[in-house]
């Protein structure tokens, strides 16, 4: 069943009074009455909105043009140009999940506007506006394909054709059509290539690869780059890993039906034994950035890999909680753990020193051009790791803002365990139960926005706002077309879960909305999805419930690369 778009725009200062008829233009037709009164006190007490410029992202020809992976986009940014809730007539709508273990842990929007979710270890289209969580379509590794490994859903996106693009815990990769050709959900997933990446990459290398394959992504030129690794990678372990890429010609061959010679096809770069992906990797026209544990990589295909420059980092190890500490957990990673994130001119992220630095490279190069320590004034006995991707936002105009989120304490203790495969993405193995079963007060606070900035003499970094009284693990996001960071976050004092809206200009919090004190409704370490309609913000609880923040009415930057798809609210017919 292919999901009907209702779309509107609607200028910038025009009254939430009147949007009342953009519903009606729409087809959509309201079920209450709003007095004029109310309307105009909506209007008042509306967050008003602080429109940036869209964010600057390169299209990758290869990639679905939609939200398409975890992060939004091939550069990592956690950002979208969609417009997120205002606060007019804020609500939040619950469906309910009764077939998967949790609510949807991941989402991502194919060109359609269909929400891409795992479901029992496989691939789901569902319906996440539904009162309760339906499935119009999957893939079901168990019932397909003969079991025996799950889809590592947080390193999965969608390619232009709309084929779902994932890893697996077997090692391979497989690309799914989910689609018809009109946009139409399939019941059944069409499985159209699997690759088993490990076997051809030790076949390439000459040696047996110790780590398992984590992250892949498509370069501009249509290449699939991996890399193995997992969460946590001690380097003194030994394990060998390696970073390569399928060849495009490879990959069109097998869609065509073709037999595709991987041996000619199959490139990579061995990596010193103990060093390994701990993160996803992103792509731009230079060629795909991986971080791993000990280094920063820029790499080209070029008849094999090319590492156009090699860029080292400090790190301290693995961290953990320790005696005097408020925390049980520690970090998930052992070397930075924020995930690349790219500008068209620099590559960012954050290293794991004591203190930890955000760190500003040249794209070109692999210069470090500008550092600062960041998370470094929190309150005695909190440590600080950065383990999930910053967001990044180019204003087009010389400035690079970057926000970065302490995740401290989330990290399960048992990651240190010799046996432990820190690539296996499930609870139990990567997280902090004591974090699970008491929330946000077993995560170390701290916030922080840092903005890079171009000068004649190159670049400078400098500290915008620091907020030291929120621990968050949602993920925060940026709307560009409001000028304002969400988040989901918990109140230390009442206990409270509930949706958040900071400024994005000062940090200070303009808008809280509270969900419920139950210990169950933690996000679970799972990152918070804008809708790709607009006006949606979905995130997972441990209830089950997958909770949407949205506006009744939703208006809107009168600019032409933004248009809005408005979600029937409840009430709504």
């Amino acid at each position: 069943m292919k999901r009907k778009k209702l779309q509107c725009s609607v200028p910038t200062f025009m009254l939430a009074g009147v949007l009342c008829l953009t519903f009606a233009t729409c087809g959509v037709k309201q079920s209450f009455d709003m007095p004029a009164s109310d309307t105009e006190s909506a209007v008042s007490t509306a967050l008003p909105v602080k429109a940036m410029n869209a964010k600057r992202v390169d299209e990758n020809p290869y990639m679905a043009k939609s939200d398409a992976n975890i992060h939004h986009d091939g550069y990592n940014t956690d950002s979208t140009d969609e417009v997120l809730p205002l606060g007019i007539y804020p609500e939040i709508n619950v469906s309910y999940e009764k077939t998967n273990a949790n609510a949807s842990p991941a989402i991502y929007f194919d060109s359609y506007g269909h929400a891409v979710v795992p479901l029992l270890g496989g691939i789901a289209i569902r319906n996440l506006n539904a009162e309760e969580t339906t499935t119009l379509g999957y893939f079901s590794p168990k019932q397909h394909d003969g079991g025996g490994y799950v889809i590592q859903s947080s390193y999965t996106f969608l390619d232009s054709e709309n084929r779902i693009v994932c890893p697996t815990s077997n090692n391979h990769v497989l690309m799914l059509r989910a689609t018809d050709e009109a946009g139409n959900v399939l019941p059944e997933f069409e499985k159209v290539l699997d690759i088993d990446i490990k076997a051809a990459a030790e076949a390439a290398l000459g040696k047996t690869l110790e780590q398992n394959l984590l992250s892949v992504v498509f370069d501009y030129e249509g290449n699939l780059w991996f890399a193995t690794g997992g969460f946590r990678i001690y380097p003194e372990r030994q394990q060998q890993g390696v970073m390569g890429y399928i060849a495009r010609s490879a990959i069109d061959a097998i869609l065509n039906g073709e037999q595709a010679d991987l041996s000619d096809a199959v490139f990579v770069y061995e990596l010193t034994p103990g060093e390994g992906a701990e993160n996803g990797i992103a792509a731009s026209k230079d060629g795909a950035v991986i971080l791993t544990n000990r280094n920063c990589y820029l790499l080209r295909a070029n008849n094999g890999v090319e590492a156009v420059w090699c860029t080292p980092y400090e790190s301290v190890g693995a961290k953990v909680s320790g005696e005097n500490d408020k925390t049980t957990g520690g970090g998930l990673t052992w070397g930075g753990g924020c995930s690349p994130s790219l500008t068209p001119d620099l590559v960012m992220f954050t290293d794991n020193a004591d203190p930890v630095k955000l760190l500003a490279l040249d794209m070109k190069t692999g210069e470090i051009v500008a550092s600062l320590p960041v998370l470094d004034d929190l309150p005695e006995g909190y440590q600080v790791a950065v383990d999930n991707s910053a967001i990044v936002y180019d204003d087009s105009e010389g400035t690079v803002s970057t926000i970065v989120c302490n995740w401290f304490g989330a990290g399960s203790a048992g990651l240190a365990d010799p046996n432990s495969d820190s690539s296996i993405q499930s609870y139990a193995n990567i997280y902090d139960m004591n974090w699970l079963t008491k929330g946000n007060c077993m995560i170390a606070p701290g916030v922080e926005r840092v903005d890079t900035v171009k000068t004649d003499s190159g670049y400078e970094m400098k500290s915008i706002w620091s907020r030291n009284d929120l621990s968050d693990t949602s993920i925060l996001k940026l709307s560009t077309a409001t000028g304002y960071i969400y988040g989901y976050v918990q109140d230390l004092e009442s206990g409270m879960w509930q949706y958040i809206i900071l400024d994005f200009a000062t940090g200070e919090t303009v808008f809280t909305m509270d969900v419920s004190n139950k210990y169950g409704y933690n996000n679970m370490a799972i990152g918070m999805y804008a809708g790709n309609s607009g006006n949606a913000l979905y995130c997972p609880t441990g209830y089950l419930e997958l909770l949407r923040l949205q506006d009744r009415f939703v208006y809107l930057p009168e600019m032409p690369y933004r248009e809005s798809i408005l979600i029937r609210p409840r009430g709504m017919y």
